[in-house]
């Protein structure tokens, strides 16, 4: 009787283990400083088109260009409408009265990832600066929660979002800028990955490269399966701010591929299968004309102009969204914990997007 019991409890021990967390998982994944005209037409015609931003101007345009900019788009972001669309729902194409817009006045990347990850604009966040964010986020939220403790991860490339994030303060795994991956169980990829992001980083540049964070975050994926995830790209921001076109445009077409391999992942692991939403979006806009484009900040015409797209069990498939209300950075603090079943109350009172009924959550 005592081995029977025994072994009637190993099997049910093994099977609880096995199952996959009932509390639902979330991926937030953001590209830095991308605008939405290239979400929505692809690649510019007069800029692809321009020796000062472009090395080769007909060799780009092999890559990215068509009259039509539906292929445009597809060209640049295969994935997003190819797959993600088909499932999801996207939203800030300012051409069909689509808008979704960052909030804080200053329009700048410490500015608006406070925004996001806390629910309202800090006025006194005036710089991108190595100053602790003494404000709450929605990832040190979720972490203090029994469904969450210990099963939030954060990957970026850029080195200040310790600062962000706090990880002074936090508990919650932050690896960031040119962070070394460190884990309780070393793999021939973990040494292969601290290994090359030793040889390849420049210690003047507080940007790690975009594939070294996503390799980085894949090996921890698959290796301890955190529930809540955040991925921060940085390179299109780089990019544009040197002027550099194409470089810009051939990192945001490396950022679709790092997406689809990350929902292959998640559809492939049942851990994550059929009970994890994805967010994608940015910190903030550009300027909108050829000659502003490499710039963001309060004085910049279009810096404010931000896009979204969702994917899981409680959203509908509606593909790109037009004549919606506007939407801000600041409501998704609140639809992250909205979609996690939880609450985050930020110091202003700003209603998740999806109570705000932007969104038509399936039944």
């Amino acid at each position: 009787m005592k081995i029977l019991f025994s072994l009637l409890f190993s099997l049910l021990t093994f099977f609880t283990s096995a199952q996959p967390n009932a509390a639902p998982n979330i991926f937030i994944i953001t590209t830095d400083g991308f605008r939405w005209q290239e979400v929505f037409n692809g690649a510019d015609s007069i800029l692809i088109n321009n020796p000062k931003y472009v090395g080769d101007t007909e060799a780009i345009k092999q890559l990215f260009w068509d009259d039509s900019k539906e292929v445009r788009r597809t060209l640049l972001f295969p994935f997003v409408w190819k797959t993600f669309a088909k499932h999801g729902a996207i939203y800030g194409n300012r051409q069909i009265a689509s808008k979704v817009s960052v909030s804080n006045p200053y329009k700048f990347s410490y500015a608006g990832y406070n925004e996001l990850f806390t629910g309202f604009a800090d006025p006194s966040i005036i710089a991108n600066k190595k100053r602790w964010n003494t404000n709450t986020n929605v990832l040190e939220f979720l972490n203090n929660t029994n469904e969450y403790k210990n099963k939030v991860a954060a990957f970026t490339s850029w080195h200040l979002f310790n600062y962000i994030l706090n990880k002074k303060k936090n508990t919650f795994h932050i690896n960031s800028g040119n962070n070394t991956l460190v884990t309780d169980s070393s793999s021939a990829n973990q040494f292969l990955i601290n290994g090359t992001q030793q040889y390849v980083v420049d210690t003047l540049t507080p940007t790690r490269n975009d594939m070294l964070t996503f390799l980085t975050a894949k090996e921890y994926l698959q290796k301890h399966h955190p529930k809540v995830v955040y991925l921060g790209f940085g390179e299109t921001d780089d990019y544009a701010h040197s002027g550099k076109y194409d470089g810009y445009l051939q990192s945001a077409n490396a950022f679709d591929s790092y997406i689809a391999q990350l929902w292959y992942l998640i559809n492939s692991d049942p851990f994550y299968k059929n009970n994890t939403h994805i967010i994608i979006t940015t910190d903030h806009g550009r300027g909108k004309k050829s000659t502003t484009w490499v710039r963001h900040d309060m004085f910049t015409a279009g810096s404010e102009n931000s896009w979204l797209m969702l994917l899981g069990p409680k959203v509908a498939n509606k593909g790109e969204i037009s004549n919606n209300d506007e939407m801000y950075t600041s409501q998704l603090a609140q639809t992250i914990a909205y979609l996690m079943n939880t609450n985050f109350t930020a110091p202003q009172s700003i209603e998740p997007i999806l109570h705000n009924a932007f969104i038509e959550i399936k039944k």
